[in-house]
């Protein structure tokens, strides 16, 4: 999961960088929650999650790995296209972004869970 995460975390860098470009060509900043929850959540907590996982190998291949990688993913696109689509002035969409919130919160917890279980330090005491 590693590997994948960091990938997926590259994705959202570029997402990110391009809403960026867009607001600061068109002097419009209406997006900047949408640009700052792509940034941390997206590009900042997904590479430093597939970090991690690529350095303890245990934790990217448990199932909690593997839980934290599906529910962060499908719940961020869904939280972010929501707050897009609040800050265009839809605000009936607020359950789904509530809904995202929710998948990705949970994804987060799961990889709380596989960190505090699988992360283990790899430097031994001499005796």
């Amino acid at each position: 999961m590693g590997v994948k995460l960091i990938k997926i975390a590259a994705v959202y860098f570029v997402l990110g960088i391009l809403l960026g470009m867009y607001m600061s060509i068109s002097h419009s900043y209406d997006y900047a929650s949408v640009h700052t929850h792509v940034n941390l959540l997206g590009w900042a907590s997904l590479a430093l999650a597939g970090v991690i996982y690529v350095l303890f190998p245990a934790a990217g291949e448990s199932t909690a790995g593997k839980v934290h990688f599906w529910l962060h993913n499908i719940g961020l696109p869904i939280m972010m296209i929501g707050l897009a689509l609040l800050v265009s002035g839809m605000e009936s969409v607020e359950p789904v972004i509530a809904v995202g919130g929710v998948l990705v919160t949970l994804g987060i917890l799961a990889f709380l869970y596989n960190v505090l279980t699988h992360v283990k330090s790899t430097h031994r005491r001499k005796r």
